[in-house]
């Protein structure tokens, strides 16, 4: 016997076919004949749907007008269907399972049970009755359709599906883009063989080795140092707000509703920030109809659960439980939640970030404008624990550097930028197209932002800004800096594979710029301790094998390293200058202070690509006090 809700017929399954046309009546309308809503708040959410691609049950329980168990009432009596609580009347298993679990997602429908001849099939809408009962009533003798809460849906597929869904998230990304393989039994031996060929050759012939890495050096400075300058030059050029968004962005979209906008957050031991991320996503400037937050949580992550279960989640916001696996990585768990999202831009944000609250306001009217090639938005990240000491101050200065100057360079040239993982954002149908994100690599941004631009896509930067918390450790910093640095070398050996069709994806100003953005920054961070050997075995130490060198080449070389370190501080004034940070003017300098830390992240990320690929080193958050409502301007 089924529970069933009121307005259900008095037999086990309701009794509702979907070819029965629907009792009249506007939902509205039975709301407030239910006594549920009052008129004068019917024509406020009514007003409001003018302007938002949302249902208006899905208005009035964003704003909390009614309860979602009142929209399920009102549905019910004005469709005529009857009503199931999947809770306390399971759907059978082994009858969801025969269908694809992606159909059911994107339908918000399963088949019930089998009742005799009778098929009853439960949707969370009623419009979607006749695409339920075609796709679910296959072998069916009859059919019948009735309500049941979208959520309870959605956790009866979860719980179906379980392995399918866990192991699909961890093969999304197509077989051919994905390091998932790269260092597998049939390629393993490669790397060592050709690290031992190296080694062997140094001792073999030091002169020529050491020749030859002072020119692969030279060469690896020569193409950053251009991009730098190529990146400083644009800016002056433009300005720092050239691509500020025209005034009342917003506007242009009012020819068309505002869509709807999925958030992904992915979640692991953040408990500590827990209360500080649902404030802030809480503060976001956009309807609450259109908001579809997703929570997402290692499903044996008990801490961050409890503390999230502290405050009552509004509407907007749904807990998605990733299943245990071996491969537990960020791109991973957004894989799993891509499929449970409903809107049709799919933004990504951590557990400790603090966006401006016009975001989301301002990627809609961005990607509303933008033409369909631009398939990704990537916004600035800022630094909200500065004050916090030396290593703050100086990773405040680097991503200024980073977003405000390098990447919006990168953009100007036509160069696929590779992504941040926090603040960006997608169109929905291409991010499912291109396979999602790769679930074993741990820069799987700066991966999926490469990829973007081998299927003909393209980002943009976009100038609105989320506030971050910075390592404050030397030891946590460089562990996050050895995964950053460890996901460059994986990801750029992954696109390597096959350097042809790298070619002809990209074009040769798109792998030109691959080889510079990656090969040249480990390149870069590897030779800070070649540069200061440099200068010792120049000026205070006689090397016979150093000698030997032609002067020539090692002026070279130690003119170009400090060049490029000159560079970079010139970026860094303009960087500060244009974040808003003119208080880390007198801490610029200091950078040179703070490259060599990447040094030894470098050498470390080096041995963990053999060692452990795709080990995911987590960063804590939470270890200072809670930002402060302002950002730099």
């Amino acid at each position: 016997m089924a529970h069933v809700l009121p307005f259900a017929p008095a037999e086990p399954g309701p009794a509702a076919s979907p070819a029965e046309p629907a009792p009249p009546g506007r939902l509205g309308d039975v709301l407030v004949g239910a006594g549920a809503i009052g008129a004068e708040a019917l024509a406020r959410a009514l007003e409001s749907q003018r302007t938002q691609d949302a249902p208006l049950g899905r208005i009035l329980v964003a704003d909390g007008l009614i309860s979602a168990e009142a929209l399920g009432d009102a549905l019910a009596r004005q469709s005529g269907l009857g009503r199931i609580d999947l809770d306390a009347a399971p759907a059978d298993p082994d009858l969801v399972a025969r269908f694809d679990p992606y159909l059911c997602l994107a339908l918000e429908a399963i088949p019930w049970r089998d009742l005799g001849p009778l098929r009853v099939i439960v949707i969370g809408d009623p419009r979607r009755r006749a695409e339920a009962a075609a796709a679910f009533g296959a072998g069916a003798g009859e059919v019948t359709v009735a309500l049941a809460a979208p959520t309870a849906i959605r956790a009866a597929i979860t719980e179906v599906f379980r392995d399918r869904l866990r192991d699909d998230a961890r093969e999304l990304c197509p077989a051919r883009f994905s390091c998932r393989d790269w260092l597998g039994a049939s390629r393993r031996w490669w790397p060592r063989l050709a690290a031992g060929l190296v080694a062997a050759s140094a001792c073999a012939a030091p002169l020529v080795a050491l020749r030859l890495l002072l020119v692969w050096v030279l060469i690896a400075n020569a193409a950053t140092m251009a991009l730098r300058l190529t990146a400083l030059f644009a800016r002056y050029r433009l300005g720092p707000t050239v691509l500020e968004p025209p005034p009342g962005g917003i506007r242009r979209i009012r020819a068309r509703r505002l869509p709807r906008v999925s958030l992904l957050v992915p979640l692991y031991r953040e408990a500590r920030v827990a209360r500080g991320l649902l404030a802030g996503l809480q503060a976001l400037d956009y309807p609450p109809a259109l908001l579809d937050i997703k929570l997402v949580l290692e499903e044996h992550d008990t801490l961050t659960r409890a503390a999230i279960e502290e405050t009552p989640l509004p509407p907007t916001m749904e807990v998605v439980s990733v299943p245990a696996d071996a491969t537990r990585t960020k791109p991973r768990a957004m894989n799993y939640a891509l499929p449970l999202c409903r809107g049709e831009i799919v933004g990504v944000y951590d557990a400790e970030d603090r966006p401006d609250p016009g975001q989301i306001r301002a990627v809609v009217a961005r990607f509303a404008e933008a033409p369909p090639e631009v398939a990704c938005l990537q916004g600035y990240l800022d630094i909200y624990n500065t004050d916090r000491g030396w290593l703050a101050r100086c990773f405040t200065l680097e991503y200024a550097i980073w977003f405000r100057v390098i990447l919006l360079g990168v953009q100007r040239l036509g160069i696929p930028i590779p992504l941040g993982g926090t603040t960006v954002f997608f169109r929905r149908a291409q991010l499912e197209m291109m396979g999602g994100w790769d679930a074993h690599n741990v820069t799987e941004d700066a991966d999926l932002g490469m990829r973007l631009a081998r299927f003909g896509y393209r980002c943009e930067m976009l100038p609105t800004t989320t506030m971050e918390e910075a390592t404050l450790t030397v030891p946590a910093w460089i562990r996050q800096r050895s995964r950053w640095l460890k996901g460059y070398a994986i990801t750029w050996a992954s696109h390597m594979r096959d350097p042809w069709a790298l070619w002809r994806d990209l074009g040769a100003r798109g792998f030109l710029g691959f080889q510079v953005l990656f090969l040249g920054a480990l390149t870069s961070y590897l030779a800070i301790p070649l540069f200061w050997l440099t200068g010792a075995l120049t000026y205070g130490f006689h090397v016979p094998v150093w000698q030997g060198l032609p002067w020539s080449l090692r002026l070279a070389f130690f003119v170009s390293m400090i060049a490029g370190q000159a560079i970079m501080l010139a970026i860094a004034f303009i960087a500060a200058r244009d974040a808003g940070r003119l208080r880390l003017l007198p801490w610029v300098p200091t950078l040179c202070l703070y490259w060599p830390l990447g040094a030894v992240a470098a050498y470390r990320a080096v041995l963990e690509i053999f060692q452990a690929p795709f080990h995911w080193h987590k960063t804590e958050h939470g270890l200072g006090p809670a930002p402060l409502a302002e950002s730099p301007a």
